[in-house]
């Protein structure tokens, strides 16, 4: 059953939220104030003012938005947090730019599908949080954003992820008090988390899976969310007969590239790309195997994909990310970067990009020279994180490989970057898409019990898409009512 929430389920389970939300001081934003923090009452402004950006505040929860002021602390809201990287850089006439996700709270945008999950079931009445614990399998940075989201929300927190994830996404977790459950495998051994999912099912019931792979909620925030964030980008970005070609994304869970379903609706010539690791090529091959480019799970095609609206796909190579993030980090590589001619303001930006954020890049230019787009056309994509999350992986590579020197430099611009070509990228026709789906059938009708009618709902019903995304507006008003029931906002001076 493809549920819709647009109702409280359990008065009684709603009731025994609103108090503990009372005690805690938690009020909760509408996914219209976290797309227009404009909206936000004055006096929560003026009380994020005193906050940090990832202090432990249930007022940040109104900062899961693209437009925080990029500060640590005591910002407010601004133009949405993009960056453009210059043909020089690129190697390809379109222009490319980023949504930056450094500048949510926990450095990344997963904040936002995390809340797109666990705030409508809170205020339908579906979860308890005085009872109930929220889980959240994840390949990174969902179980972390899942984590903040829960603290401030005053719940408790199971985060799942695999065992060879980076050191810093285990000691963040474990810090902010999340029970931590590691999986066997890398970032693409996603069914060994279902595995585990499936088994705190039979075991606690006192756990709710929050799995984004499957989560609505997920998709819902960015066709709202990082949608209406990308069109402010444009409208700022193009020039006079300049006009958005593509919109990439990695798919991960494919709540992000659900972004691509909103916006095809404003520009119908719309290439909606999605990027994946070379080294396990679900969408492109069929394919399996594990890879190094943290943020993106594979092995299956997530239920919340809508296939249907992606355009084609780009394969990306791990060790092309790696190497550009020694480049893109490393002393020596903003030296070769600034030998070319580029501003040393924009290399020091370059960190932002975190590796899956470089893999987009990559794909970025694969489609640009595929589609062959010209100075006329804008690619938008995704910095999911910053390289702030992979110190680790870069002292890693340092203790493999040694130091990085200039002449490594020059040759990972050279091949890494400007040398992406369009091998191993696919456009899709109607029979490769339809295959695509069809691949649900396996990972969530066979192992995780989901109806055959279901997924051919999916494929076949065309006012079912529209109705999961168009679910922001009840969302709201539930909001709204419950923060009447709590009463925090209309007393807060």
């Amino acid at each position: 059953m493809i549920e819709i929430i647009d109702r409280v389920v359990d008065p009684a389970v709603l009731e025994k939220t609103v108090v503990r939300f009372r005690e805690k001081g938690i009020i909760l934003p509408m996914f219209s104030e976290q797309r227009d923090p404009e909206r936000v009452p004055d006096k929560i402004r003026r009380e994020l003012r005193k906050i940090g950006l990832w202090d432990l505040h249930p007022l940040n929860l109104f900062r899961i938005t693209w437009k925080n002021e990029p500060r640590e602390k005591g910002g407010r809201f601004g133009p949405v947090n993009a960056l453009e990287l210059p043909s020089l850089l690129t190697g390809v006439r379109s222009r490319i730019v980023f949504l930056v996700g450094k500048w949510f709270p926990t450095g990344s945008h997963k904040v936002g599908a995390a809340y797109g999950c666990l705030a409508p079931v809170l205020v339908s009445g579906r979860f308890d949080p005085t009872y109930h614990k929220a889980v959240w399998p994840s390949t990174g940075n969902y179980c972390r954003g899942g984590a903040f989201d829960s603290y401030l929300m005053g719940c408790t927190a199971v985060a799942i992820l695999p065992e060879e994830m980076s050191h810093e996404r285990f000691d963040w977790l474990r810090g902010i008090g999340a029970e931590v459950i590691a999986t066997p495998g890398c970032e693409s051994n996603v069914k060994e988390i279902y595995d585990k999912c499936w088994e705190i099912r039979k075991t606690r019931p006192d756990c709710v899976i929050f799995n984004q792979f499957d989560e609505f909620g997920n998709a819902v925030w960015h066709y709202h969310n990082t949608a209406a964030a990308v069109e402010e980008v444009v409208g700022a970005s193009a020039a006079p007969g300049a006009s958005l070609a593509a919109f990439v994304s990695a798919t991960g869970s494919a709540g992000t590239i659900a972004a691509g379903d909103a916006l095809r609706l404003r520009h119908p010539a719309l290439k909606v790309v999605a990027s994946e690791a070379l080294q396990c090529p679900t969408l492109l091959r069929n394919g399996f195997g594990g890879h190094r480019i943290e943020g993106i799970g594979d092995k299956h095609v997530p239920w919340i994909h809508n296939v249907r609206n992606t355009d084609a796909v780009a394969a990306i190579d791990d060790e092309d990310c790696m190497r550009l993030l020694r480049l893109f980090n490393e002393p020596a590589g903003h030296e070769r970067l600034a030998a070319i001619g580029l501003e040393r303001e924009l290399i020091a930006a370059l960190p932002l990009l975190g590796i899956s954020s470089i893999a987009n890049l990559l794909a970025a230019v694969k489609t640009a020279k595929h589609f062959e787009m010209t100075g006329d056309d804008l690619i938008v994509t995704l910095a999911t994180d910053s390289t702030d999350l992979y110190e680790s992986r870069l002292a890693e590579l340092t203790a493999g490989r040694g130091a990085y020197t200039p002449l490594q430099a020059a040759c990972d611009l050279e091949r890494c970057l400007w040398g992406q070509e369009e091998d191993f990228f696919s456009e899709w026709t109607y029979g490769d898409r339809k295959a695509v789906h069809n691949l649900k059938y396996f990972t969530w009708v066979e192992q995780q019990g989901k109806e055959v009618a279901d997924l051919n709902r999916l494929w076949y019903d065309r006012q079912v898409w529209p109705g999961i995304f168009g679910q922001v507006e009840r969302w709201d008003e539930m909001i709204r009512e419950f923060n009447d029931r709590t009463g925090l906002l209309r007393d807060l001076s």
